[in-house]
C-alpha cells in the first residue's frame, strides 16, 4: 500500500531487513508535521484534528495535537542540533504564546486550563509533553521567548504540579514539567516535591526483571516503555543526573532483554495492553536505551526493532489519505480505543523519535541491522515478576505472549465482567493477532459457563513462571465471574498453566468448585489467514468452531477453534494449541497424556514429557526415562 510520505530511497546495505535509515525517520517526523499542522488555529495554539472527539471535548483534544506533534518536532530539531529548515520551532513558539495568553477561556487560540484527573484532565498529561519539548530545543526556542511569554507558559504548567493526577504513570506528567521548570531556573519547593513524589511512587511500582506496574495493581503493558521507563531516564540524559540515571538505567537493560523479545518478524509489537493507538511507540523504550546506552542490543539490532515497527504500521495503512494517524491499529479500529483517545492521540507514536536524539554519526545509525531477538531462533522466556511468557518462532516470524500476571485490575476496585478489558483479560496475545471484541465470543478464553452466561476473567493472581532450555511455563488463577444472575459462584475458581515449547502452547486448567449443571469452553487464537489449532487432548467432549463477526485490529472477519465440556466439582481439563505455520501438526504432536494424583504428564511425539501440576502449580520437563506414572495406573489417553 501507497503512503502519503515523501521519503528517500530504501538503503538495502546498512538496512536489510527495513531499509530505513536515519533520513527516513527525519522524513516521517517532517510529513506528519506537515500533514497535523494543516489543522492547526491561525496562531497555531491547537492542532484540532479530525475525527471522533475524546471524552476531554474538542478543546482539550486541540492541545493534545499541539502537545503530542510539538514531541516530534523536538526530537527532530534537537536531533539535528538545532537544524530546523522547515521552521517548526517558530510555529510552536506562536502557539504557546497564544495559548498561554488568557487559558480557559473559549476562544479561537486558548488553552484549556490543568485540572484534577477526574476533572476532564488530559492537559495534565499534554503538559508534560509540552514541558518535554521545550527541555529538548530550550536553545533554539525557549531561550528566545520574551519574559512575558515565558512567565505565561510557567503559570500554566505550574497548574500540574498541584492538581491530582490517576493514580497511575500520570504521577511522571507533573515530574516531566518539575524537570523542565527546574533546568530554567524556576525550580522551588513544588517543583522539588513533584519530583520526590513521582520517582518515590515509581520504587514502589517496580516488580523486578525490568517490569513496572502502572500504579498500584498488576497493569503491566507497553507504558512500561513509552512512559515509566522513557520519562525519568530522559530527565536524566537531558539535565545530567548521573546518580538517578545509575539506579535507574540498569532496570531499562534489563527490561529489554525481554522487552526486545516482544516485536516479530514482520516490526509489529505484540497486540496486548491500552492505547496501543500509539502504535510505533512501542519501540520509544527501545530507542532511549539506545541513546543513553542504557541497553543489552546491538546498536543494529535497536534499529532494526525500531525501525520495523515503524514500518509495520506505515506500510500497512495506519496514515489516512491527509497523510494523518488514524485512531485504530492497522487502519481505524475503533475496539482498539479508549474513552480518553481523540483524533490527535495516536500522535504519541512520536516518542518513538527519541531514536533522532543519536547523532547522525551515533552507532545506531551507521552499524549495519542485525536480526531481531523473534528472528535469530525460536525462543521461549519467563518474565516471573509480570507473570508473562514469551514465545516466538523464527519461520514464521510471531511472537506470542502468554498472560499470567497483567489484569490492568485497581486494587481497590471489584471484579465486575461489565468491566471485562479484552486487551488484559485473555489468556494470550501475538504479534499477529488482535483479541476480538464484545459482543463476539472472547478468544483465547477458558470460561466457566453457568445457566447459559459465560465467565468472564478479571483479576489474574500469578503462581509462578520459569523456562528451561526450549521451553518455559507461567501460571495463574482467577475467579470467574458473570455479567447477569449472580456475579459468582462461592468456591469457583479456574487455576490455568501454559507451557510454551517451540510452536506449541499446552494449556492445563483445573476447574475447582464447579456447580452442578456447569460446561467449561475454552477458545484458541481468532484468525482468518493464519491457520489457528487447539485440540483436546484430556478431558474435552466437543470441538467445533465459532466465528467473530466484528474482528479483531487485524481482519475485518475472524474464526476460532472452540473444546467444551460438562463440569462439576474439581475436574483437569489439557489442550494444545498452537498460531501459524504448527497449527498444522497439533494432531501429531502429542501421543499421550496421563493423569495421576492430580498431576497431568504429557508424552510429546519426539519422546519428551511434560508433567504440570497444582498443588503447588509446578512444571517438571523430562527426557523418555523420566520418573512418571504409567498409563496402566491412572487415567490415560486422548479426549
Amino acid at each position: 500500500m501507497s503512503i502519503p510520505l515523501d521519503l528517500p530511497a530504501e538503503d538495502r546495505g546498512v538496512s536489510p531487513h527495513t531499509g530505513y535509515t536515519r533520513a527516513h525517520w527525519e522524513a516521517v517526523a517532517d510529513g506528519l508535521l506537515t500533514a497535523a499542522w494543516r489543522w492547526a488555529t491561525p496562531r497555531g495554539a491547537l492542532l484540532g484534528l479530525p475525527g471522533r472527539p475524546s471524552a476531554s471535548g474538542v478543546r482539550s483534544d486541540g492541545l493534545e495535537g499541539y502537545a503530542r506533534t510539538f514531541l516530534a518536532a523536538g526530537f527532530r530539531v534537537a536531533g539535528a542540533g538545532g537544524a530546523d529548515p522547515h521552521g517548526w520551532l517558530e510555529r510552536y513558539a506562536e502557539g504557546l504564546a497564544a495559548g498561554t495568553r488568557t487559558p480557559g477561556r473559549d476562544d479561537t487560540e486558548s488553552w484549556p486550563l490543568i485540572l484534577d484527573h477526574h476533572v476532564r484532565g488530559q492537559p495534565m498529561v499534554e503538559s508534560a509533553s509540552v514541558a518535554l519539548g521545550l527541555a529538548l530545543t530550550r536553545p533554539w526556542l525557549w531561550d528566545r521567548l520574551d519574559d512575558g511569554v515565558q512567565d505565561r507558559a510557567e503559570r500554566w504548567l505550574r497548574d500540574a504540579l498541584t492538581h491530582v493526577p490517576a493514580p497511575n504513570n500520570w504521577y511522571l506528567f507533573p515530574f516531566m514539567v518539575a524537570s523542565f521548570l527546574e533546568s530554567v531556573g524556576r525550580g522551588d519547593a513544588a517543583t522539588a516535591r513533584a519530583m520526590e513524589r513521582a520517582l518515590g511512587l515509581l520504587e514502589t511500582w517496580y516488580r523486578g526483571d525490568g517490569w513496572y506496574a502502572d500504579g498500584d495493581g498488576r497493569a503491566f503493558d507497553h507504558y512500561n516503555g513509552w512512559a515509566l521507563h522513557l520519562y525519568p531516564l530522559l530527565h536524566a540524559h537531558l539535565t545530567g543526573d548521573t546518580d538517578l540515571a545509575d539506579r535507574l538505567g540498569p532496570r531499562l537493560r534489563t527490561h529489554l532483554e525481554g522487552y526486545a523479545l516482544l516485536f516479530g518478524g514482520d516490526g509489529a509489537p505484540v497486540h496486548f495492553g491500552r492505547s496501543l493507538t500509539y502504535r510505533f511507540a512501542a519501540a520509544a523504550a527501545v530507542g532511549v536505551g539506545a541513546v543513553t546506552g542504557h541497553t543489552p542490543l546491538p546498536p543494529g539490532t535497536s534499529r532494526r526493532i525500531a525501525s520495523g515497527a515503524l514500518r509495520h504500521f506505515l506500510d500497512r495503512g495506519a496514515l489516512t489519505a491527509d497523510g494523518l494517524l488514524s485512531l485504530g491499529w492497522h487502519g481505524p479500529h475503533p475496539a482498539t480505543l479508549q474513552p480518553y483517545s481523540g483524533p490527535a492521540s495516536p500522535y504519541w507514536a512520536a516518542k518513538a523519535f527519541v531514536a533522532l536524539l543519536a547523532p547522525a554519526d551515533a552507532p545506531l545509525w551507521t552499524a549495519p541491522e542485525e536480526p531481531a531477538p523473534s528472528e535469530t531462533a525460536d525462543r521461549v522466556l519467563a518474565l516471573p515478576a509480570p507473570g508473562l511468557l514469551v514465545q516466538s518462532t523464527r519461520a514464521d516470524g510471531i511472537v506470542r505472549l502468554h498472560n499470567h500476571g497483567s489484569d490492568h485490575v485497581r486494587p481497590h476496585e471489584g471484579e465486575a465482567a461489565a468491566e471485562d478489558d479484552p486487551h488484559y483479560g485473555r489468556l494470550a496475545y501475538s504479534t499477529h493477532t488482535g483479541p476480538t471484541a464484545p459482543p463476539d465470543a472472547a478468544d483465547n478464553h477458558l470460561a466457566v459457563v453457568v445457566d447459559g452466561v459465560a465467565s468472564v476473567r478479571r483479576r489474574i493472581r500469578p503462581l509462578g513462571a520459569g523456562h528451561g532450555d526450549g521451553w518455559g511455563w507461567a501460571a495463574s488463577w482467577h475467579r470467574p465471574v458473570f455479567g447477569s444472575g449472580p456475579p459468582m459462584v462461592p468456591g469457583l475458581r479456574v487455576e490455568s498453566v501454559t507451557v510454551a515449547r517451540g510452536p506449541y502452547e499446552l494449556r492445563v486448567h483445573r476447574v475447582v468448585g464447579a456447580p452442578p449443571g456447569a460446561r467449561v469452553t475454552l477458545t484458541g487464537w481468532a484468525a482468518g489467514a493464519l491457520r489457528s489449532g487447539l485440540v483436546g487432548l484430556y478431558g474435552w467432549g466437543g470441538a467445533d468452531e465459532v466465528s467473530a463477526p466484528a474482528g479483531t485490529a487485524y481482519e475485518p472477519w475472524v474464526r476460532m477453534p472452540r473444546l467444551s465440556a460438562a463440569v462439576e466439582g474439581t475436574r483437569v481439563f489439557v489442550a494444545l494449541a498452537s498460531l501459524g505455520a504448527g497449527a498444522l501438526a497439533l494432531a501429531s504432536a502429542v501421543s499421550e497424556v496421563v493423569l495421576s494424583e492430580g498431576e497431568a504428564w504429557v508424552g510429546w511425539a519426539d519422546g519428551e514429557w511434560t508433567g504440570v501440576g497444582f498443588d503447588p502449580p509446578r512444571v517438571r520437563p523430562g527426557g523418555a526415562a523420566v520418573d512418571r506414572p504409567s498409563a496402566s495406573s491412572s487415567n490415560a489417553g486422548r479426549a
